[in-house]
């Protein structure tokens, strides 16, 4: 039932994320540019604007809530995310130092500046919060504490570079307008590998979740498996950010969703957090075109508007747990 709920709500999505904006199409058309290329405005618009920009949105979501899954399973704690642990942060800051003082790299290099920054910022909040293994409230702490540091060496790469203010601004907030099948072509086979590697995994993640004793008991190597998923999350998490730029909390919000509704074996969780990270932000993106209509804004403001509120929840009731 969940799966058919979520199939439903991404086929439904998707229709209507190419249907609207500031211009409108109808379904039919839009169906009709999926299967058969002609020239026509609707057609061209469906095909190199809207449909490359939804896919970017499709694996975007997917790679931030897999993510945020894992980091929840290898730290056994439910404040783990990209977000909180600063691989967003860190991604951002070293893609925004290489855009100022490399500007002749690509965006496909541009990727490998994403992952060097996701790792440095995950493994500072890593061992700072005990190997994750903090109380929630702590980890909140240090994470958003990492987070906001990371974030004002960004700020400040900036000011010293006003040619590149306006877009990458834009970009630090989160967003996937004129997102192309360029882009597409850079994040799908990362996206593919931490995708597959993450299901692969998903059976040892499983036993971790239930504690190392009982891993070990279980036959699981548990040092590999963090490791492990450690490098999966570099990988999904870095090259959306380098796509996107960090958006947040998807990585919070999925899994907890979808926790309650499958349960707690990974075997159900990732693929249904990718199928529903997937669904929140293709559903995401159609109320960012309208926020300041004919306008749009950033994806990421309207995932920080859903994520702020059941983070602060959360928090509150892990330190309560504690007290």
């Amino acid at each position: 039932m969940t799966l058919l709920l979520g199939v439903i709500l991404f086929g439904v999505g998707l229709l209507l994320n190419v249907s609207l904006g500031t211009s409108d199409i109808s379904v039919s058309t839009v169906i009709q540019a999926l299967f058969f290329i002609d020239h026509s405005k609707d057609s061209l618009i469906v095909q190199q604007i809207r449909l490359p920009r939804v896919l970017v949105a499709v694996f975007i979501g997917a790679n931030l809530a897999v993510a945020g899954a894992i980091m929840q399973a290898i730290t056994r704690n439910p404040l783990a995310n990209p977000q909180v642990f600063g691989v967003n942060a860190g991604a951002s800051l070293i893609v925004v130092s290489s855009t100022v003082l490399l500007p002749q790299l690509t965006q496909q290099q541009l990727v490998y500046s994403a992952f060097l920054g996701a790792a440095l910022g995950g493994l500072i909040v890593y061992y700072i919060s005990d190997g994750g293994n903090a109380r929630p409230a702590y980890l909140a702490i240090a994470g958003m504490t990492v987070h906001f540091f990371l974030s004002s060496l960004t700020q400040g790469l900036i000011m010293f570079n006003e040619n590149t203010t306006d877009s990458v601004l834009y970009w630090l907030v989160g967003a996937i307008e004129n997102r192309n099948w360029n882009h597409l072509k850079i994040l799908l086979p990362w996206s593919i590998i931490g995708l597959v590697g993450a299901f692969l995994l998903s059976r040892s993640l499983t036993m971790l979740s239930m504690g190392d004793d009982m891993a070990r008991s279980l036959g699981a190597r548990v040092g590999f498996i963090r490791g492990f998923g450690g490098l999966l999350v570099i990988i999904l998490a870095g090259c959306s950010v380098a796509v996107a730029g960090p958006i947040g909390f998807v990585g919070l919000l999925v899994p907890h969703i979808v926790r309650l509704m499958v349960g707690s074996d990974y075997r159900y969780v990732l693929p249904c957090s990718a199928l529903f990270g997937a669904v929140l932000l293709i559903y995401a993106d159609i109320i960012s075109r309208y926020i300041a209509y004919p306008y749009e804004s950033p994806i990421g403001i309207v995932t920080a508007m859903l994520g702020t509120p059941f983070f602060l929840y959360l928090a509150y009731k892990g330190g309560k747990s504690h007290e």
